[in-house]
């Protein structure tokens, strides 16, 4: 029986995509529920995965644009090639197959596991623990986990862990004269009369999107920024304080983002012209609080949203952060997860940026910008003190929202975040 491959619906406005890799190639055997490909739009980047075991025969190759619904490949689940049985090294391990299931706590399969050199300290990795993204990456670039620091819960390897890892290694890779590599097909090399050498390839959907948004925003909305300056002392100490006993009952790390999330839905309620649009010549108030958080991802900058985040505590803001993550890394956030967003708030201090101009995530009338935290010396009262500052930016509609709001606005976020006792206490 042949089972046709079929480009999966992403959204109501998405006709098309790019198939912008193949996990398997022609005539390789596959097992149902294991990726297959991925597809790349104007939005979102999305795995497929295959629906029965069979042989796969492909019909559409990577970098070709297809319609939604459209067959890419075939499966013929009359091939289903069985799995190979393991092979016992000993008569011992032969006889243990017949034996009951293994504690938790045992040795896992010889496959699953990556032997790690003796002179290292790292356990073994159960490589089952990884996502499947991470598992290919490790297998294309033949890295070995244990040679990476792991940031994820419980030390896991994420995806930005493999790729960040990568980055260290080119940059201590001594430079060549050979002409750059490039893992894109569509990209073309070219070298000048000067000997100097170019290479061009088109621009992702991602990142066209990005592009003309970018645009957009500028161009369609009166933007302008107001800064601030935030002493992150009494948070930092907070979050020092409970962040081992939070991690313990919410299995889930205490981050910044929370905070600022919830000082940010206080100053909204307070000055709802922020948290509103404009639509023609009306102007659209939001009776909920749909925060976006703009996360850096390889493919390009993407913006879920956090939905009634007046609703959510601290551990629901961080797990909702955090399950954002692990969809972007495993390429599984959809174009639901990006819509219906209010307010963004942007967090360039995990990047090392001292200070920026975040740009409106139209048709949203402001965003917040974050940056890193350094310590300067500041003024308190007659004395200089040295202390944990970051400065914060909210680019805002002038259309929509006047300068006497949106200072102020900013104003109660410094308030919250440097008091963090009354966002608990909502006052």
């Amino acid at each position: 029986m042949q089972l046709e491959i079929k480009v999966p619906s992403v959204g109501e406005s998405i006709r098309e995509a790019i198939l912008a890799q193949w996990y398997k190639q022609n005539g390789e055997s596959i097992r149902k529920d294991e990726p297959l490909f991925v597809i790349e739009t104007d939005k979102v980047t999305l795995e497929v995965t295959a629906q029965a075991d069979g042989v796969l025969a492909i019909t559409v190759q990577e970098g070709e644009t297809v319609a939604i619904g459209a067959v890419v490949g075939t499966i013929d689940t009359a091939k289903v090639v069985p799995e190979a049985p393991q092979v016992a090294d000993s008569p011992k391990a032969a006889a243990s197959e017949t034996t009951a299931p293994e504690p938790i706590s045992a040795p896992k399969p010889l496959e699953n596991i990556v032997d790690v050199p003796r002179e290292s300290s790292h356990p073994p990795i159960d490589l089952k623990l990884l996502s499947p993204s991470v598992r290919r990456l490790l297998a294309l670039k033949q890295l070995d986990p244990s040679s990476i620091q792991g940031t994820g819960p419980g030390g896991r390897i994420t995806k930005g862990d493999v790729l960040a890892h990568l980055e260290i290694r080119v940059q201590a890779e001594p430079a060549t004269e050979e002409t750059p590599r490039s893992d894109d097909p569509a990209a073309i090399s070219q070298t000048m009369d000067s000997g100097e050498t170019t290479t061009r390839k088109p621009m992702s959907p991602i990142r066209r999107r990005i592009a003309t948004r970018l645009l957009e925003a500028k161009n369609g909305t009166a933007m302008l920024t107001t800064f601030n300056e935030i002493d992150m002392s009494r948070t930092m100490a907070v979050r020092s304080q409970f962040k081992d006993v939070f991690q313990k009952q919410h299995e889930v790390s205490l981050g910044f983002m929370s905070f600022f999330i919830k000082a940010t839905v206080q100053a909204l309620r307070e000055f709802p012209a922020i948290n509103a649009f404009i639509e023609g010549d009306d102007i659209v108030y939001h009776d909920y609080y749909h925060i976006g958080v703009a996360v850096g991802s390889p493919r390009g900058l993407v913006v879920p949203v956090i939905r009634h985040a007046d609703r959510l505590g601290f551990a629901g803001l961080e797990k909702a952060i955090n399950d954002f993550v692990k969809k972007i890394s495993d390429n599984r956030l959809s174009l639901a997860d990006m819509e219906g967003g209010t307010f963004t708030v942007t967090n360039g201090g995990v990047f090392g940026s001292l200070l920026s101009t975040p740009i409106l995530n139209t048709p949203q009338s402001g965003i917040l910008g974050m940056h890193k935290i350094e310590k300067r010396p500041v003024v308190v009262g007659d004395d200089v003190v040295v202390r944990p500052m970051m400065y914060v930016a909210l680019s805002y509609d002038h259309r929509i929202v006047d300068g006497r709001e949106a200072v102020t606005f900013l104003k109660r976020i410094k308030e919250g975040v440097e008091n963090p006792e009354r966002i608990m206490m909502e006052i």
